[in-house]
């Protein structure tokens, strides 16, 4: 179960100072990321008030006949035709990346951190919000507002935050809101219930993605292991790492169902990322749920769905590791 942070620890500083140090690369990959996926897609555009030209449809009937375009049916003696124009109401999007110990594990079967493609999943759709018209913020660190240079002024804040902040205050979040949080949601899930039932609450709608490095799901551990939990610092010996190796995915999939399940009664969508996938199918997949599109199946890479098992605990793992998630020791450093 993750812990809070109640003062910034030398890790912590060391850790901050790595990640401002890194920041500027997350930045220019998150721009290439966006550039490759908006070449793909048609953005937020949707017809309401406002006025710049959309498109022309047929005209349905029942609609008042001022909303003919005369002009544009008088070319076609067989159907009228209405003129659409874009709707131009901008939109408030709150994004978080969780900035947690766990977020910095990366294993030898992916080359990146967990917190490192949060951060550009996280940048890459500023970047392409802002350039769309939406007001982009951050909670506690980047006001909301209109403007191109969204992952910017993100990614400069990122530099100077020193925290460990696992989930933010998203108080500020009005009915006509929306809210990403991209983290590994290893977290008490009483404590996640409480937070999306008030979030549900205010009527904001919100998009979850579980950023998971492979070796967390395949556990691809054997023999003498000692793992150590990222959050409290306690270390765990296994004799025979592979014997846990099922009771662990057992568990691990019966929180991620739970956690599916809690986004589903509330209205939200949840996807699962993995670290060794590009981070343009991430993207995607945010990018169209915020445009209210039904992505792919496999845009995420894989989604949890179906109702969650019974959680038993794992043999041979002691309770210090928290309960939500006794077998999170994949999420930890290893050693022979």
């Amino acid at each position: 179960m993750k812990k809070p942070v109640n003062r910034i620890s030398r890790p912590a500083v060391e850790g901050a100072r790595a990640l401002a140090a890194r920041l500027p690369d997350l930045l220019v990959d998150a721009r290439h990321i966006a550039a490759s996926v908006l070449l793909g897609v048609h953005g937020r555009r949707r017809p309401g008030p406002g006025e710049t030209f959309w498109q022309f449809r047929p005209y349905v009937l029942g609609e008042p006949a001022r909303s003919i375009d005369w002009r544009r049916s008088a070319r076609d003696s067989q159907h009228l035709y209405v003129r659409e124009r874009e709707w131009e109401a901008a939109q408030t999007v709150w994004l978080w990346a969780d900035l947690s110990p766990s977020m910095l594990f990366c294993s030898q079967l992916s080359q990146v951190a967990k917190i490192d493609r949060a951060i550009v999943l996280l940048l890459a759709l500023a970047d392409l919000l802002g350039r769309g018209g939406e007001r982009v913020g951050v909670p506690g660190l980047v006001e909301p507002r209109l403007g191109n240079d969204a992952a910017e002024r993100i990614a400069a804040a990122l530099m100077h935050h020193g925290g460990e902040v696992e989930w933010p205050s998203f108080a500020r979040a009005g009915r006509f809101s929306e809210i990403v949080v991209i983290s590994d949601f290893l977290s008490d899930l009483e404590a996640l219930r409480d937070r999306l039932q008030r979030i549900a609450g205010r009527g904001t709608r919100m998009h979850m993605m579980q950023v998971f490095d492979p070796a967390e799901e395949s556990f691809p551990y054997d023999g003498r292991m000692e793992f150590r939990d990222p959050e409290s610092g306690e270390t765990w010996l296994a004799e025979r790492a592979g014997d846990i190796r099922t009771g662990y995915q057992d568990r691990l999939a019966a929180h991620r169902a739970e956690i599916s399940s809690l986004a589903r009664r509330a209205g939200f969508s949840f996807a699962v990322h993995h670290t060794d996938r590009p981070a343009a199918e991430g993207l995607l997949f945010l990018y169209s749920r915020l445009a209210g599109e039904r992505a792919a199946p496999d845009a995420a890479n894989v989604a949890a769905t179906g109702p969650a098992p019974v959680s038993q605990p794992v043999a041979g793992i002691g309770a210090g590791f928290g309960a939500s998630l006794s077998a999170r020791v994949a999420s930890a450093g290893e050693s022979q």
